[in-house]
């Protein structure tokens, strides 16, 4: 797939994107959703979906579709960090609690929710993956919130939850677009979820190390809000952090070995996000 198919790609993701959004009633909640999920962002998620599709020679509309519901998942969520967190910047811009209040806030991430799962509707399997890892994100919060990690190997069952359950949900759902077998479809999970990882370790040691306005958000907010980033529950340094991020990045590329892939070139691809990951300056 040349680089230009790939951007094709994304250009598709977000017009669907906006086509989706333009959509919403009433008014307010449009201009609401289409803050929080059109301000931005690296669209890494959906950029999987459509990778793995293409990976499986899968027909794309399905995947589409699918790419850009698992990107207003992301969204949703993101919505509710911020408000848990408390944070007031998102993308460069005001988070969507701080632009409009709590209340409009958590109704934009709704609203989000229930555009996506108004497009996993088609397929009964995108539901249900797509549900579960929803069901594992929530375990994430709470656990998050509630019974902090205190070893390395907590935080990374942590990760897996918090961040991971979406990445391999994204993965799965380009499978399932493509009609390939169930081991096709654990082994594209499998790989997301290590990036996954990788990418939220990537994430603590950006938090820890980056200024504000590289971020597009606050820094340092993991150790003023004591959250259990890799840095703040391990002694690794963030030197060593991002080694431990390698690692899985790494983990992920063997999880490809045990997939049916039908391209080379969408290999190259997904071999190349494993490794944007964890190289990423924001």
């Amino acid at each position: 797939m040349p680089m230009e198919t790939l951007d094709h790609r994304r250009d598709r993701i977000e017009e669907h994107l906006e086509a989706v959004l333009d959509g919403t009633e009433p008014a307010q909640l449009r201009e609401q959703m289409e803050q929080v999920t059109l301000s931005g962002g690296k669209r890494v998620r959906p950029t999987i979906t459509v990778l793995v599709c293409d990976a499986l020679d899968g027909e794309m509309e399905t995947a589409i579709e699918f790419a850009v519901g698992i990107e207003l998942v992301h969204n949703a969520s993101l919505v509710v960090d911020d408000i848990i967190d408390e944070s007031e910047l998102r993308r460069g811009g005001q988070s969507a609690w701080m632009a409009s209040g709590h209340g409009p806030a958590i109704v934009t991430s709704d609203g989000l929710l229930g555009e996506a799962f108004s497009l996993f509707a088609v397929d009964g399997q995108a539901i249900e993956t797509v549900s579960e890892a929803l069901v594992r994100l929530g375990e994430g919060e709470a656990t998050e919130l509630l019974t902090e990690p205190t070893t390395e190997a907590e935080y990374l069952q942590l990760a897996g939850r918090k961040t991971g359950a979406l990445f391999r949900a994204a993965a799965e759902l380009g499978a399932i677009a493509a009609d390939a077998d169930k081991q096709t479809v654990e082994a594209f999970g499998r790989y997301a979820e290590q990036v996954g990882v990788a990418f939220q370790i990537r994430d603590d040691v950006l938090d820890a190390t980056a200024d504000s306005e590289r971020l597009g958000k606050p820094s340092g907010r993991d150790a003023e809000l004591g959250r259990p980033s890799i840095v703040e529950v391990t002694e690794l340094s963030p030197a060593e952090a991002d080694e431990r991020a390698r690692t899985q990045s790494e983990a992920a590329l063997n999880a490809l070995d045990e997939a049916n892939l039908t391209s080379s070139r969408s290999r190259t691809y997904l071999e190349q996000l494993a490794t944007f990951v964890v190289e990423r300056k924001r």
